[in-house]
This record gives C-alpha cells, sequence and structure tokens, in this order.
C-alpha cells in the first residue's frame, strides 16, 4: 500500500537525503500487483528498494519506490534447491544454510542486502560468485505485472554484472531467486588472506571455518554501515589486459593482480586508489576509509552531489595515473552513471 512517510534518508546505507514521489511496502503478491498499477496510471517510474546498501539516491527522487518485504524460503526438492523470497536478508540465509549442513555460499557471508538484489549484481567476494548457484530468477514485468522466469544462463551474468543492469534494467521486479546448493561442492579456500584464517590441514576445513573467516575478514576491513554510513565497496576492481597488466606489474611491483579468463586479469582497485594518494582524504563530509579506500564513507556530507563528485575526482586520479578507467559499483537513482 501507499506509504505516507516518503523519506528515504533511513532506507540507504550511505544514509543519503533523498525523498520518493511516491512510496510502497510490499509484503505479498498482492501488495505488489496493487503498486505497480499505481505506478502505471501516475507515469512514475519503479524503483524496487531491499535494505539501500547498494545504492546511491538522489535528494528528489521522481519514483514509485517499492520497499520488497517479500518473506519465505522453501526446498524444491531433495538435492539443495531452494526458493527463496525476494525480500529476505541475505546474510541470515548464507548462516541457514551452512548451518543446514549445504554448500555453496559460504564464501559470500556478510554481503549486506537482501536475495532479490543479488543476482542483479552478481554478488561475489573470497573467490567465488553468486551465478554458479543460481537456478533460476523470478520476477514480474512492471509494463504489465506478468510473471517472468529467467534460467541461470538468460540472467547472462559477467562480474559484478546481469541482464537486470542491461536490457532487464528498470523493466523488471525480482521476486524470488532459485539457489542450487550441494552437500559435496569442495571449497573455495584459495584467496589471498582466506586461506591463512583457517585450519592448515585441508581437510580439517569445513564451510563453517570458511563463513567464519569470511566474516572475521569483512568486519576487520570494512566499515559497519550502522555506525559509519556506507555502500560497501564503491568501485569494482578493473579487468584489464593481460598486456596492460603486465606493463602495470612492471611499473607498479606492488599492484595485486588476479586471474580474469580468457587473457585478461583483475587490478585491486582499493590499491590504486590508495597508491594515488586518497586513502583516509575528506570532501566535504564525504571520505575514503582509512582503512579500506574502496569504500566512501558519509561523515555529513549526506547527498548524492557530493558522493559522486568525490567519486569522480577518484576516478580522474587514477585515470591519469595508472591509465585505468574505474567503475562505481553501485547503481545511481536520479543523478550520475
Amino acid at each position: 500500500m501507499l506509504h505516507a512517510e516518503r523519506q528515504l534518508q533511513r532506507r540507504n546505507t550511505l544514509r543519503l537525503r533523498s525523498r520518493a514521489a511516491a512510496l510502497s511496502v510490499i509484503d505479498s503478491p498482492a501488495d505488489l500487483e496493487r503498486a505497480l498499477a499505481e505506478a502505471r496510471q501516475s507515469g512514475l517510474p519503479v524503483l524496487p528498494l531491499g535494505e539501500g546498501s547498494n545504492v546511491v539516491l538522489a535528494e528528489e527522487l521522481a519514483a514509485h519506490v517499492l520497499l520488497l518485504r517479500l518473506r519465505g524460503c522453501r526446498w524444491l526438492d531433495r538435492r539443495g534447491l531452494l526458493r527463496v523470497a525476494a525480500g529476505e536478508s541475505w546474510h541470515p540465509l548464507v548462516a541457514w544454510t551452512v548451518a543446514c549442513g549445504w554448500r555453496g555460499l559460504e564464501n559470500l557471508a556478510l554481503i549486506p542486502g537482501t536475495v532479490g538484489a543479488a543476482p542483479v549484481q552478481n554478488i561475489g567476494a573470497y573467490g567465488r560468485e553468486l551465478a554458479p548457484f543460481v537456478h533460476a530468477v523470478h520476477a514480474v514485468r512492471i509494463a504489465d505485472g506478468e510473471p517472468v522466469s529467467l534460467s541461470r544462463a538468460a540472467c547472462r551474468f559477467g562480474y559484478r554484472d546481469s541482464i537486470f543492469k542491461h536490457a532487464l534494467r528498470d523493466r523488471v521486479v525480482i521476486t524470488a531467486v532459485d539457489l542450487q546448493l550441494s552437500r559435496d561442492l569442495p571449497l573455495e579456500v584459495s584467496y589471498p588472506g582466506l586461506r591463512d584464517r583457517l585450519p592448515a590441514a585441508i581437510e580439517a576445513i569445513t564451510p563453517q571455518a570458511v563463513f567464519d573467516a569470511v566474516v572475521a575478514l569483512r568486519r576487520g576491513k570494512l566499515p559497519d554501515p550502522l555506525r559509519e554510513p556506507n555502500a560497501g565497496s564503491f568501485f569494482k576492481n578493473p579487468v584489464v589486459s593481460l598486456e596492460q597488466a603486465e606493463d602495470l606489474q612492471a611499473a607498479c611491483p606492488g599492484l595485486p593482480v588476479f586471474e580474469a579468463g580468457e587473457g585478461r586479469r583483475k587490478l585491486a582497485a582499493g590499491w590504486l586508489i590508495e597508491q594515488a594518494g586518497w586513502k583516509g582524504i575528506e570532501r566535504e563530509g564525504i571520505a575514503v576509509h582509512p582503512r579500506h579506500a574502496l569504500v566512501l564513507v558519509n561523515r555529513g556530507g549526506d547527498s548524492a552531489a557530493r558522493v559522486l563528485a568525490l567519486a569522480a575526482a577518484i576516478a580522474e586520479s587514477v585515470r591519469a595515473r595508472f591509465g585505468v578507467e574505474l567503475e562505481i559499483e553501485p547503481r545511481c537513482y536520479g543523478s550520475g552513471p
């Protein structure tokens, strides 16, 4: 139903001032059907919002915001196929699957946000991405309210990317995700820093141990958005050609470089930003976090314009010094990219 309170500052983890033209709380499929009909009648674009952890919101948002609160998860078979409603929080889901003995999501612990947001970004961390575990994504078309289901292949997953950022951007509302988990999937523990927190004997490493290590690592280097408002990693790790990566490593011996497949290499954006001199710098109330240069923190400059201005200055600095393009990770609504 339409909500009288349209302020969104408490509904995004950067705590940016923002007000929606209209706002509906979605607790059921009927709520979603009604809200989409109202949006079509008003002509307003639709903006689904989960926990607001990967977004930059303009101060005046000419959109009908849907606060997705759809809940529930159920096993579709006994082989690990799980359907999860879009409004479920991601981290508690991961904790529950690990506790139940299912493998696959343990490396993705403590990533903020909801299940519905996870495939949009193709979330990933510590050597794992969501994509291999997605069996299907269920959604409703904004234009006519019709249900649609997409297979993993149809989602066109890439590095922090999916069809939901391109052909289906602003065209569907994700309502549920089917995840295929496993009892015996080999654990991914090769990521730098993760292996150091695990038992020396490989046979002693359990999914719970990986989960606990990831949680400890993330808590050790990423600020809690409840204490320091932020949107998590603000820039993607840039992917470049093998030749460019080798040239950069020759010029900058400490540069961390990772395999990215097909003759491509992934660079550590945080390292590039730190080397460009931005770590700990604050401008107009927006700061680069002193422990993790990928994170921008709101210290009172609570407007999208100030966040994006600092991000643009950082990107230009990295481009000038290293010849590498940085792309911001959060979705911008109402202004910016």
